[in-house]
C-alpha cells in the first residue's frame, strides 16, 4: 500500500512535478512594453555618445555628398583645427559631470602657455622643466578653484566666473604683454613646439633618408611611393594624439575606477554619494586639479599650434565657450551625472566640421553661429527626452 492509498500525502514524483511547473509558470513582469521610439529612447540614455556620432557621421556624408572627395581630405585639417578645444571640453566634461561648470578653462590654457614661455626665456629654465612648471600652476588654479567649490560651498559659476577674470589680469600683469615670437622659441626651446610637430612626415623622412632619397627643397605631395605619399598626407601632429589619448585614458578612468563612479555619484547626487561613503569633497578636488592640468596641457598644445605665446590668444575668451558648446552637442548633461567623454570628442569634431564645410561651400561665417546655435538647443532638447527613461 502507497503512502497515497493510505492517505499519508502525495508521491515524491507528484512534488517534483508539481516543483517544476510552478518554475515553469511565467514570472510576474511589470516593464511596460516599449514601442520604436521607446527602445531609441532607451538606446540613447544606455549609450549618450550615440546621439553627437550620429549627428557628425551624418555630417560628414552630407558635406561629401556637396563637396566631394575634397572635403574627405581635410579630416586631419579638421583634428588639428580642433585639437585645444578638444582637451578644453575633455576638462569641461569632468567639471560638468560633478553637476558644475568652468568658465575658465580657456584663461587657464593660455595663461599656463605663458608661463611655460616666460620661465624658459625670462629665467632661463631649460624647456622641459618650464612646461613642468605650466603644468603646476594649471593644477594650482584647479585646486584653488576646487577649494572654494567644496570647502566654501561657493557656487562653481560664480568660483570660475571670478577666476577667469583673475587669471587672464595675472596673465597680462605677470606676461607685461609680451609675445615670444616663434622664431625664438624654434631657436632656443623647440622642445616647445614639439605638439605641434608631425610625426608622419618625420616617419616619411626618416624612411626616405635611409634609402638614400633627398629633396632640395620639400618633398613633393606626389612620388613614386602611393604608400609614403598618403602617410605624408596624413597631416596629424602630435598635439591630435595627444588628445586622442587623453580621451581614451579620461575614458577609462570613469568607466571602469572607482574615481570614475564616485565623479558621476557626486554629479548625480551628492547628498546619497556622501551616504554611500563617497568623498564628496576630495572627489570635486581631485577633478577640480585634473581640470586644471588638462588646460595647461591645452596651454602647451597652443604653442605647438600658433608656433608662439601670445597673452593675448582669444582661447582666452572664447574657449570657455566653445568647449561648453562640445559638451552640450556631445549629449554630456548639464545637470550632471550623465554623459560619455566620447560625447564631448564627437562634439567637439561636429563644430569642426560644420565649420571647415560651411567654409569650403562659400557660406557665410553666420551660418556656422546659426547651426551651432541649433544644436546647442536640440542637444539640450534631446537630453531632456532622454532622461524620461531614468524618471
Amino acid at each position: 500500500m502507497t503512502m497515497d492509498d493510505a492517505g499519508g500525502g502525495r508521491a515524491p514524483n507528484d512534488h517534483e512535478a508539481s516543483v517544476r511547473a510552478r518554475r515553469e509558470e511565467a514570472v510576474a513582469n511589470f516593464e511596460r512594453p516599449r514601442d520604436i521610439v521607446g527602445r531609441v529612447q532607451h538606446a540613447l540614455h544606455v549609450t549618450p555618445a550615440l546621439v553627437p556620432l550620429i549627428v557628425l557621421t551624418a555630417a560628414i556624408i552630407g558635406f561629401t555628398w556637396l563637396l566631394g572627395t575634397r572635403f574627405l581630405e581635410q579630416l586631419p585639417l579638421i583634428m588639428q583645427q580642433v585639437q585645444i578645444v578638444g582637451v578644453l571640453a575633455a576638462a569641461q566634461t569632468l567639471i560638468i559631470l560633478t553637476a558644475g561648470i568652468d568658465l575658465s578653462v580657456g584663461a587657464i590654457a593660455v595663461f599656463s602657455s605663458v608661463v611655460i614661455g616666460q620661465v624658459s626665456f625670462r629665467y632661463g629654465v631649460p624647456p622641459a622643466l618650464s612646461i613642468a612648471a605650466g603644468l603646476a600652476i594649471g593644477s594650482a588654479i584647479g585646486a584653488a578653484s576646487g577649494w572654494l567649490v567644496s570647502k566654501i560651498k561657493l557656487p562653481p559659476f560664480i568660483v570660475t566666473l571670478g577666476m577667469w577674470q583673475i587669471v587672464l589680469a595675472t596673465n597680462y600683469l605677470y606676461s607685461r604683454n609680451e609675445t615670444i615670437r616663434s622664431r625664438e622659441i624654434r631657436e632656443e626651446a623647440p622642445m616647445m613646439q614639439w605638439l605641434g610637430a608631425k610625426p608622419n612626415e618625420q616617419i616619411v623622412q626618416w624612411i626616405e633618408a635611409s634609402r638614400g632619397i633627398e629633396w632640395e627643397r620639400r618633398r613633393p605631395p606626389q612620388t613614386d611611393s602611393p604608400v609614403l605619399d598618403f602617410l605624408w598626407a596624413t597631416n596629424i601632429t602630435y598635439g591630435v594624439l595627444v588628445m586622442i589619448l587623453l580621451f581614451a585614458v579620461l575614458a577609462y578612468a570613469l568607466r571602469a575606477t572607482a574615481w570614475g563612479r564616485h565623479v558621476y555619484a557626486v554629479g548625480d547626487d551628492p547628498e546619497a554619494a556622501a551616504l554611500a561613503g563617497v568623498n564628496v569633497r576630495r572627489t570635486l578636488m581631485s577633478v577640480y586639479i585634473l581640470a586644471g592640468a588638462i588646460c595647461a596641457v591645452a596651454g602647451w598644445i597652443m604653442i605647438g599650434r600658433f608656433g608662439s605665446v601670445s597673452p593675448s590668444a582669444s582661447t582666452g575668451v572664447l574657449g570657455n565657450i566653445q568647449s561648453i558648446t562640445a559638451v552640450v552637442i556631445g549629449g554630456i548633461s548639464l545637470f550632471g551625472g550623465r554623459g560619455s567623454i566620447w560625447g564631448a570628442f564627437f562634439g567637439a569634431l561636429i563644430v569642426g566640421v560644420f565649420e571647415l564645410g560651411l567654409r569650403m561651400a562659400g557660406a557665410d561665417a553666420q551660418w556656422t553661429y546659426l547651426l551651432i546655435g541649433t544644436l546647442i538647443i536640440g542637444a539640450v532638447g534631446v537630453d531632456q527626452w532622454i532622461r524620461k527613461v531614468s524618471a
